[in-house]
């Protein structure tokens, strides 16, 4: 597993400055799709580490997270392609819904290329109608990308159906069906064939760079998703997370401080569990998850705080970084 200790730093989006001789192709990348249709497994798997959270639930994905690719062959040659994962596109019940859905249209806004994920398993919905209809007339190269192959049934009927919802575009399209979680191969010639597509740019991150989300900010969404694997019912959709602390000892120990926020008082003894065991399970498995990433000892320390209706809340959203 990569040591990404280094990557996970606050970066300005600012062009990087390059050799004069060195010939580099730079773009950003808007992975689109409804609700749990694997956007985020898709790029975890096209990144090669984990960037953003997944878990078996719809809307694990809240905020749009970049991660960025970056390739130099010998002759000199680089490409870096930001792929941005979106929340899933929806009808929104409250503002959180709504700040979502603004992420996608603001990734749709300025991007040189889409992915649309979709999922073989089912035919389109309603909300696969809104995501078509979204990006249907964008003058950008379009990749629609057809998932879970390797537990569908009749996947050529699937993507016939998806396909026909881009009736009447006219800018370039293509289509490709796989698992993204199981087939890397054919995410490695999607990756390339992305890339092969990109505008000549300055790079826009450093080569170093896989993300750019800061430590705290991936770490906080860790968490959440480990406490949305562990809650039933309607409980992980009024659940967030953030990291208030974070400090490194001599000895590498990493101690973290963080707070899960929940929007009822009731809810808050739903977290922790009788005795505490529920939430000792979500820190002991997200500090699992903090050590595999980052090589190092951690020290987690999680509480439970009540801010009432939260999800309503224009202050408290941008207090907990939906803004």
């Amino acid at each position: 597993m990569k040591d990404i200790t280094s990557q996970y730093q606050n970066q300005d989006g600012k062009p990087v400055a390059t050799s004069p001789d060195q010939i580099t192709h730079a773009g950003f990348v808007a992975i689109v799709g409804k609700p749990n249709v694997g956007k985020s497994t898709l790029l975890n798997s096209l990144m090669g580490v984990k960037i953003a959270p997944t878990s078996p639930r719809p809307q694990t994905t809240r905020k749009g997270v970049r991660g960025i690719a970056n390739a130099v062959n010998a002759s000199g040659e680089g490409t870096q392609i930001i792929f941005v994962d979106t929340p899933g596109l929806h009808r929104p019940k409250d503002a959180l819904g709504k700040y979502m859905n603004g992420e996608v249209h603001n990734a749709l806004a300025d991007v040189d290329a889409v992915v649309w994920v979709v999922d073989l398993r089912h035919p389109p919905t309603d909300e696969d109608g809104m995501v078509a209809r979204s990006i249907r007339d964008l003058p950008r190269p379009l990749t629609v990308v057809g998932n879970k192959l390797d537990v569908s049934k009749y996947p050529e009927e699937a993507m016939r159906l998806y396909s026909a919802l881009l009736e009447g575009r006219t800018a370039e399209t293509a289509s490709v069906m796989l698992s993204a979680q199981n087939d890397l191969a054919k995410v490695a010639t999607l990756r390339e064939s992305i890339a092969a597509n990109l505008p000549e740019n300055p790079f826009f991150f450093p080569v170093g760079a896989a993300s750019d989300q800061s430590r705290e900010q991936w770490a906080a969404e860790i968490l959440r998703e480990e406490a949305m694997k562990k809650l039933r019912d309607e409980l992980p959709y009024a659940v967030a997370t953030r990291v208030t602390e974070w400090t490194e000892r001599q000895d590498g120990l990493q101690r973290i401080e963080a707070e899960i926020v929940v929007d009822r008082t009731g809810h808050k003894g739903m977290v922790i569990g009788a005795g505490g065991k529920q939430l000792g399970a979500i820190g002991a498995a997200t500090r699992k998850q903090l050590e595999v990433f980052l090589n190092r000892k951690v020290f987690l320390g999680v509480q439970v705080i009540v801010i009432p209706g939260w999800r309503e809340d224009q202050e408290a959203l941008r207090e907990l970084g939906y803004q």
